[in-house]
Formats: C-alpha cells, structure tokens, sequence
C-alpha cells in the first residue's frame, strides 16, 4: 500500500508561512514554479513545494536577498543538486559497466565447469556401455 503525500491549498500554505495568498501566487510566478492543479485550476502544493516556499521566505525576509539574488541562489542550489543526482547515476551506471565486463569471464568459467561435467559423463556413459 503506497502512502500518498500531503497536499495543501493555497490557504493552508498561506497560512503555514504567514503570509498573504497573494504573495504565494506571486512567488510562483517569480519563481517560474509549477503546481499541481485540480481540473477547476485550483492550486495544490506538496510538502516539497511548502519546503521551497519557506526557503523564498527565509532567503527575502530573514537574509535580506531580493528576489533575482533569491531566485539565483535557488536556481543554483537546485542546480547543485541536480549535478550530484547525475554524478550518483553515472557511478551507479560504470559500476554496472563494471559488471556487465565481468558476465563474460564468469560465463566463461560456467561453459568451462559445464564442459567438465559433460565430459566427465560420457566418460561414465562409456563404461555403462561396456558393462551391458
């Protein structure tokens, strides 16, 4: 069973930041931020959203940015992330390269191990033979 995440209206958002509906649609705007929407276009946020919106609080009201300096230092941190994300992908993807490199040589010991085998009966299957 999947837990769904929490979504918030424009009103509870509003009223987790202490902040004005307003300034929420104009930070979306600012922030070229996209939202999930219901069929009526009402505006639901996620929890990630909420974490976002509180991050433009902090950046313009507590560090004093403007909202260029804070949309950059976004921009950047998001960046940031994104580039990490693609570097734990690409070692996720050599170590794979690594593997698939080994398939052949672990092939080759099971085809030699198998000939093995195969030999060794019809060694066993000559012998029955001479016994009947």
């Amino acid at each position: 069973m999947r837990m769904q995440k929490r979504k918030f209206r424009i009103g509870e958002c509003a009223k987790h930041l202490n902040v004005e509906r307003f300034v929420i649609r104009f930070w979306e705007k600012e922030f070229n931020l996209k939202t999930d929407r219901s069929i009526g276009g009402q505006r639901f946020y996620s929890e990630e959203d909420l974490a976002v919106f509180k991050k433009i609080k902090e950046l313009l009201y507590q560090k004093g940015f403007t909202i260029a300096g804070a949309r950059q230092h976004i921009f950047i941190h998001n960046e940031s992330k994104i580039v990490a994300s693609k570097k734990t992908n690409m070692d996720n993807l050599d170590n794979s390269k690594k593997d698939l490199l080994e398939i052949p040589d672990m092939a080759k010991k099971q085809h030699s191990h198998l000939v093995n085998q195969l030999c060794n009966l019809h060694e066993k299957l000559q012998k029955l033979k001479e016994l009947l």
